[in-house]
């Protein structure tokens, strides 16, 4: 008993347990059932809000809390928990709860209650969260272009200032409380009752629909509108999106018009194929020619007008000829013929001389529409006409372009040379009356912005003599440009730091290998920060992100003049640093980058390290390495460097060169071990402390490999998991464990459980959850039989998606552990949310029992936090008699290492444990 009467070991164990419980805002307390009288430990008048007060007036006030325990601890089985949540006022007048939780020991005249009194924090948190959310949700609704309204029984609660721009109001007072209906035209009422009807259930949403909307300047609105049934207020209420689809509307009505035209014109419209068959017969040109369009398509342009017609030689031709052309009754018609190029064929313009006036009308007009700048030069060169876009374009008002000539605004090619006027498009075709096509050039506006265009100009006299008159279309190419060119620059650089990213740096280290003008050694080193998955880690990714950003720019200032640095991803950096003199100027180099790097971050107040691992490949004149082959190096080199330490370095050489070839080597044999035989399993017990019985079996995987031997698992397993064949290795294992445990379980009568082990490609594996479910249906085995364990730091990759696998795989009935903790970065939080069952402490920690006090601490904490959450707790690696004592005496659960027994064959193990389960070569205590 403790000193405030509690049973809590030792005074070290005191101490520990105090530590652990102010972390959690917590305080432990006890109850004697005989005499009535309550004890706790220290912290208990500041979880109650009681600090000073007097032992009687806690005393007094935790026995009123915990009352309804202590009466029903009088009819509780022993060891059973029990929990209760209190509200308690605060001195300034505030709510909260405090938890109780207490599990009854001892009988009725020595025993009592021994629990934990905690404050119901999480809720508050969970609260905040839901705070954050509804705020971020709040700012996406006020920042929506789209209006979004709430509406009461029919009476507006609130509006986004969209619906308040939407409706021209002047504030959402002039909306809010009144009837949505004062909105909404006559006849989109029905529709919205109707739609506001069919919502019976919280989240159900209406089909998108019409309708007008009724605005208070007296105009209207089309909005595409969806309605959904929400709550306002803990009421419920239906929440309005609107679109605005006015424009839309306008746009189709535009395109309906062009389609009327194009049935309406009085010119005979014709499309064909690329070999001059016709696909559209307008009905025009059904007047024109005397032939029904159901007749005309499938036959050739040509024998239809009655005169030859090839579409493609007339295009080339310049794309408008007059000729002679008879109707279906044998009539002659003097046809215009213009033709179009479109992407499945031609499009030819057929006009009479008796309908042309109306024919240069409706030309007009469609240039005058067009979004392209069209403009006629006369034979003198001067301009005679322009559209709206041409003036637009080039920067001109409505009368000021005709009577110019083009050599007024000076042109430029793509590599910004001045282009002579001789080479201007239009001076061409008005000297040769040769169309130009898709020419690119640069005009300089006589505001003195610069346009790129993109220009074709043809000839309106193609059979006169020149000069001739030209025709010249363009269009405006500059925001296309500027996104090509963005787009090329975001594709080979990386977008976080602007840094070259893994693309550039290959191509610009291929071009410098492939130069015959190399002749200087060269280098590349790959960088890897050191400590920043810490920093992204516990601060977020914007930390994160700005820690690279501030990386990259110090290696750009840091690095040599003319040397390629680039970002590969993640953490990861390169420097390819040009014509390098030897060894002594790459480490100065390295140095150098290094200082950069370790250089204190200041981040808002708070310093940040980080250091820098760099891996070296030097690449002589000779070198006939690819630039993949030499990252690759690098990043060999890198993990070198990273090996020993942080903020080393490393060169790449022939043992690392051989090191890679035996790592590809075991991979090529990896990938026929299975089929060969060559992989099996060895089985070690794990032994409950408290009854030393062999309760679990945990299955390790090995491979006899015919030339090399026995591979160690920490080389051979990495090697699997890098080539993603773990999951084929682990899915074939995991059967033939089934199978072998399951067939000699039943044989020697035992019952006990098998622990198999995942790594963190398996979680991700799509087809983990069939796999363990048909190793368990082919084996015959139950889901409690079979426990999956599972790396702390696999779970910690991804937690999120790590818990969904395993809820999954609990609902198999699998047991699942948490494997080599205290390695990674997990919470107690963190353990509450993870489906888990059991915890295995590293042999890190265990192997250190008995040498350093330190162990003993964590170890005890380990234990405490694993209990506080009923995780059986699983010590490995206990070598020595003296380790094992010692988890026995901190509580610890189970125990397995080579002082029990080594892994072995299962046959063999079970061969020598008897059928209670107990090993023969029982562990003897050292006191």
């Amino acid at each position: 008993m403790g000193d405030d009467g509690l049973p809590v070991g030792s005074g070290l164990d005191r101490e520990l347990v105090d530590l652990a419980l102010s972390v959690n805002a917590a305080a432990m307390w006890s109850f004697d059932l005989a005499r009535g009288e309550v004890d706790w430990m220290s912290g208990m008048d500041a979880l109650l809000d009681m600090p000073g007060a007097t032992q009687n007036e806690v005393r007094a006030r935790l026995l009123e809390l915990i009352r309804p325990m202590t009466v029903a601890a009088g009819t509780t089985p022993m060891w059973q928990d029990l929990e209760l949540e209190q509200p308690l006022e605060t001195p300034g007048g505030e709510a909260r709860l405090i938890r109780f939780r207490a599990r009854r020991f001892g009988d009725a005249r020595t025993g009592g209650l021994l629990g934990i009194a905690t404050g119901a924090a999480e809720s508050d948190r969970t609260s905040r969260e839901l705070a954050d959310i509804a705020d971020r949700y709040r700012l996406l609704v006020e920042l929506s272009p789209d209006a979004i309204c709430v509406h009461q029984k029919g009476v507006l609660t609130y509006v986004n200032p969209a619906t308040v721009s939407m409706v021209a109001a002047e504030s959402d007072t002039q909306i809010i409380g009144c009837p949505i209906t004062d909105f909404v035209s006559e006849e989109s009422l029905p529709g919205l009752r109707e739609r506001v009807e069919s919502l019976t259930k919280p989240g159900e949403t209406s089909e998108p629909s019409e309708a007008q909307l009724l605005r208070l300047d007296g105009g209207t609105v089309l909005v595409e509108a969806v309605s959904v049934r929400t709550t306002w207020k803990g009421r419920p209420a239906f929440q309005v999106i609107m679109h605005d689809v006015t424009a839309q509307r306008a746009a189709e009505a535009t395109l309906h018009y062009q389609a009327a035209l194009v049935e309406h014109v009085s010119d005979a419209i014709i499309a064909t194929t690329r070999d001059g068959v016709v696909t559209s017969w307008n009905p025009a040109a059904e007047a024109v020619y005397g032939v029904p369009a159901h007749e005309a398509r499938g036959q050739h342009v040509g024998e239809l007008v009655g005169a030859p017609l090839e579409p493609a030689a007339l295009l080339t031709a310049g794309g408008v000829t007059q000729t002679l052309h008879r109707r279906a009754d044998g009539s002659k018609l003097i046809v215009r013929v213009s033709a179009a190029e479109m992407d499945s064929g031609f499009v030819l313009m057929c006009a009479d001389e008796t309908a042309r006036r109306r024919a240069e009308q409706h030309f007009a007009t469609v240039v005058d529409s067009l979004d392209e700048g069209v403009v006629v030069i006369g034979e003198a060169g001067l301009i005679v006409s322009a559209n709206p876009a041409a003036r637009n374009i080039l920067g001109f008002g409505e009368d000021e372009l005709v009577g110019l000539s083009l050599p007024s605004w000076p042109m430029f090619d793509e590599r910004g040379n001045p282009i002579p006027l001789d080479d201007y498009p239009s001076r061409r075709t008005q000297r040769t009356g040769e169309p130009q096509n898709s020419y690119v050039a640069r005009l300089r506006r006589p505001d003195g912005q610069s346009v790129w265009l993109a220009i074709t100009s043809r000839s309106l006299t193609p059979d006169d003599d020149p000069p001739h008159s030209v025709l010249i279309s363009f269009i405006d190419i500059t925001e296309h440009r500027a996104i090509r060119a963005r787009l090329e620059h975001e594709a080979t650089h990386d977008p976080l730091t602007g840094l070259a990213n893994r693309t550039l740096v290959l191509q610009q280290l291929s071009a410098t290998l492939r130069s015959p003008h190399r002749a200087h050694l060269m280098a590349v080193l790959f960088i890897d920060l050191d400590n920043f998955k810490v920093i992204n880690d516990s601060l977020g990714h914007i930390v994160g992100d700005r820690v690279l950003q501030i990386a990259g720019e110090r290696l750009r200032h840091a690095a040599r003049e003319g040397d390629l640095i680039g970002r590969l991803g993640g953490d990861e950096f390169v420097v390819v640093a040009h014509s390098v003199i030897d060894h002594e100027e790459i480490r100065d180099l390295v140095e150098r980058l290094r200082d950069s790097l370790s250089a204190p971050i200041d981040m808002d107040g708070r310093w940040l390290h980080v250091d820098a691992s760099t891996g070296i490949v030097l690449i002589p004149s000779d070198d006939g390495r690819a630039a993949e082959d030499i990252l690759r190096d690098a990043d060999v080199a890198m993990y070198q460097a990273k090996y020993q330490g942080h903020g080393h370095s490393a060169f790449f050489g022939v043992e690392l060169r051989e090191r890679v070839q035996r790592h590809m080597h075991l991979e090529q044999d990896l990938r026929s071990a299975v089929q060969r035989d060559q992989l099996w399993l060895a089985y070690q017990p794990i032994v409950d402390l408290r009854t030393d019985r062999t309760v679990a079996v945990e299955g390790l995987l090995r491979w006899t490999h015919p030339v090399h031997g026995n591979v160690s698992p920490g080389e051979f397993i990495p090697v699997a998991e890098e080539s993603g064949l773990i999951n084929l290795i682990g899915a074939h294992m995991l059967r033939t464990a089934l199978s072998e445990f399951t067939t000699q379980s039943r044989r020697y009568g035992f019952d006990m459980q098998l622990k198999a082990n995942l790594s963190a490609r398996q979680l991700e594996d799509p087809h983990l959850l069939p796999t363990v479910r048909r190793a368990l249906v082919d084996s015959g085995m139950s889901g409690d039989a079979l426990c999956l364990e599972i790396t702390e730091s696999a779970l910690m990759r991804d937690s999120s998606a790590a818990t969904r696998v395993l809820n999954a795989l609990r609902e198999l009935g699998v047991f699942l552990a948490i494997d080599d903790f205290g390695t990674g970065y997990s919470s107690l939080a963190q353990l509450q949310r993870l489906p888990l069952d059991t915890l295995k402490i590293d042999r890190s920690f265990v192997a250190r029992l008995g040498e350093s006090e330190d162990a003993e601490i964590i170890i005890t904490s380990i234990i405490a936090m694993a209990h506080a959450v009923r995780l059986t707790v699983v010590a490995e690696g206990a070598e020595t008699a003296e380790q094992l004592d010692i988890l026995r005496r901190l509580g610890c659960d189970q125990v397995q290492g080579f002082y029990l027994a080594k892994p072995s064959p299962l046959e063999e193990l079970f061969a020598v444990v008897r059928s209670d389960g107990i090993p023969i070569q029982r562990p003897t205590s050292s006191t």
